[in-house]
């Protein structure tokens, strides 16, 4: 199959080539709109799918038929060579009302090797995605802003360019009759175009990446804290952000609805931030995810990092995910350190939607969430307001302690005891006040040390800790 490489078709027109043997390595701009196309499953064992087929449905791809094969994958084809010829002959030969009329992609329930993509693509002929080939075409869906599509891009051209690189050594050791008729010379200038884009996006990334480092460093400086939202996808990290701050972000019921880091205050404090996220997933390789490293930072860079599970998960799929979670904490908020020292670095667990499950499992869920090294989870439902109190109040306690009394007289100087109130309610978290006979006022506040002496120091001693 021979194709003539075009610049940026997904802008001039509705169908988008891909490279012919590659596995889905898109020619220009990827697709974003993938409702409506059908596609068949590989599936070697009994693995279970329904994850993998979640993702699929999110993005409006009908799967017609999952086909496995029982044993390990084949290193070079992932389904034996009889297997797909099988395949082949009846994506082929297909006639009208053939439960596979319309089928035009290949799904396989792996991250395949570069060979096993190029393999399968060689003996289909029809466009093949493995895992984090769907995914990074559910990424590319989803990246509505300008930080998310830089992300993305780099993320597809660097699982690109691996695939690339096979052909090319599959056509310098004459496994393949060439590419596109050019050869090996034809697919070296693809790789050397691929090199160019990537360093150029990579420096775009770079900039973003050190505004960002910046505004975290004034926030700090301000006195702000900032409370990350962690967790798997789907866990409700969005839900819970927009009830807590009251900022407005996307909601949805599906898998990778937020790609991007959105910043908000606590709606009761205006010292605490709240960092929403993208959400972990099973087996995403790391050199993918590493593409995301600047919206990741914004999150898990802070003073305490919440971690959101879904109570409402199955037992299986629930200690799953908790697993998974667990990895990514430990390998990009903990670095080299474990769970046990939450001295240095705060970590608080919250089980979402409690509202699916009774008293019994949410028991069972909390005693396995400890047995994951988390301590004391606690248990909260956005949508029916559960917990959210006592929540808020262990966050303010788990950042600041317990809350401070302090003293507010008016200056001589004329300024009054509203203005330093204000200064309070600047700093922290007011939650009860008094009114003394002589007009001084009795202040009950959430505040961090730094913010209680800046502002002890520029009272002029009208502000005491008592």
């Amino acid at each position: 199959m021979r194709m003539t490489p075009r610049l940026n078709m997904a802008k001039q027109e509705p169908n988008y080539e891909v490279l012919a043997g590659a596995g889905g390595v898109a020619l220009g701009e990827a697709r974003t709109n993938h409702e409506g196309r059908k596609a068949i499953l590989l599936v070697r064992g009994n693995e279970d799918t329904s994850e993998f087929e979640s993702l699929v449905d999110t993005m409006g791809i009908s799967i017609v038929e999952a086909i496995h094969q029982a044993g390990e994958p084949d290193p070079k084809g992932y389904f034996g060579k009889g297997r797909l010829q099988d395949i082949s002959d009846e994506l082929r030969l297909r006639v009208d009302r053939h439960p596979w009329q319309g089928v035009d992609l290949v799904l396989i329930h792996t991250n395949a090797t570069p060979r096993q993509l190029v393999s399968v693509s060689d003996a289909t002929s029809v466009e093949v995605w493995d895992r984090v080939r769907l995914l990074l075409s559910l990424f590319t869906a989803h990246a509505n802003s300008l930080e998310a599509r830089t992300q993305v891009r780099i993320a597809r051209l660097q699982s690109d360019r691996t695939v690339l690189r096979e052909l090319a050594n599959q056509t310098t050791t004459g496994e393949r009759a060439g590419y596109g008729g050019g050869g090996v010379t034809a697919l070296q200038a693809v790789i050397a175009n691929v090199n160019r884009e990537l360093t150029s996006l990579r420096r775009r990334q770079l900039k973003h990446s050190k505004a960002q480092a910046e505004r975290r460093r004034q926030r700090t400086r301000s006195g702000a804290v900032t409370i990350g939202i962690a967790g798997y996808t789907n866990a409700g990290k969005s839900s819970f952000f927009l009830k807590m701050s009251g900022k407005e972000v996307l909601v949805e019921d599906k898998l990778f609805s937020t790609l991007e880091t959105t910043v908000g205050r606590l709606a009761t404090s205006p010292r605490v931030l709240l960092a929403d996220t993208i959400g972990f997933v099973d087996n995403l390789p790391n050199a993918t995810l590493d593409a995301f490293r600047a919206t990741l930072s914004e999150a898990l860079e802070c003073d305490m990092l919440m971690v959101l599970v879904d109570a409402g998960d199955p037992f299986d799929e629930f200690e799953r995910k908790i697993a998974a979670t667990q990895r990514e904490i430990n390998y990009r908020y903990f670095g080299e350190n474990t769970l046990d020292d939450f001295n240095e670095r705060k970590l608080m667990c919250v089980l979402t939607k409690i509202e699916t499950i009774s008293s019994a499992e949410l028991a069972e869920k909390q005693a396995i969430v400890q047995n994951h090294g988390y301590p004391n989870p606690l248990s909260i439902s956005v949508h029916q307001n559960l917990g959210l109190a006592e929540l808020q109040e262990a966050m303010l306690e788990e950042l600041f302690g317990q809350p401070v009394v302090i003293e507010l007289s008016s200056s001589p100087t004329g300024r009054s005891v509203e203005g330093y109130l204000s200064d309070v309610y600047d700093a922290g978290m007011i939650i009860d006040k008094q009114r003394r006979e002589n007009g001084d006022l009795l202040v009950k506040v959430w505040i961090s040390q730094p913010s209680l002496a800046r502002l002890v120091s520029n009272s002029e001693g009208r502000i005491e800790v008592k």
